[in-house]
């Protein structure tokens, strides 16, 4: 049974920083890429961050050098630490694997507002 549980989100001000972490099980978790996944109202989900199995990390371009994702493999574990946010990242955030898996969690709310 795979289970996705993520947490951290919140209410923060533009530039504020939040760090989202996601426990993952049910799945040989240290064979798979990762991802950070976001869904603004009325918009797709989209592919935000990336780690491979090893640690490789890519991003979309609006997040990149803003957002930095990494695991620990032997916790099951994937971190999304989020710094000078915007307006614009407020969206609920969700983890999965690349290319993802067919459950998904519930998510974590992520509001960027003054």
């Amino acid at each position: 049974q795979v289970r996705l549980v993520e947490s951290g989100g919140g209410l923060v001000q533009p530039g504020g920083s939040l760090r989202l972490s996601c426990e993952a099980s049910g799945f040989i978790f240290r064979i798979y890429a990762m991802g950070w996944y976001r869904q603004a109202p009325e918009k797709q989900r989209e592919l935000v961050a990336r780690i491979s199995r090893l640690g490789t990390t890519t991003y979309v371009d609006f997040v990149k050098g803003r957002f930095t994702i990494s695991r620990d493999n032997a916790k099951g574990t994937v971190d999304l630490q989020m710094n000078s946010l915007k307006p614009e990242d407020t969206a609920v955030y969700y983890c999965n694997t690349d290319t993802p898996m067919n459950s998904w969690g519930q998510g974590t709310q992520v509001t960027v507002s003054s």
